[in-house]
């Protein structure tokens, strides 16, 4: 039973070995931070301080989760912000 699913564990690996990773955006932290997931082989990276892409971690995970929280809370209180002065 463990063989059939190292199996078709293994032919992702390879398809992106042979031809690349097909690297699909999953999650758009901010505007330009985002996490992305091969769609073979489930590999999950996101984007640096420096705009270069990494192997998303734990770490990279909640570092993503505080940022997201941050930037929502900025653009909510943004849009407050626009409604009050068009009010006035």
């Amino acid at each position: 039973m463990k063989k059939s699913t190292t199996k078709t564990a293994l032919i992702p690996k390879m398809y992106c070995n042979f031809f690349g990773h097909d690297y699909q955006v999953t999650k758009k932290v901010t505007y330009h931070v985002k996490e992305y997931t091969c769609s073979h082989c489930k590999k999950q990276l996101t984007t640096n301080s420096n705009g270069n892409l990494i192997e998303l971690t734990p770490k990279f995970e909640e570092i993503n989760a505080i940022l997201e929280r941050i930037y929502n809370t900025r653009m909510e209180r943004s849009r407050e912000k626009r409604l009050v002065s068009s009010i006035y």
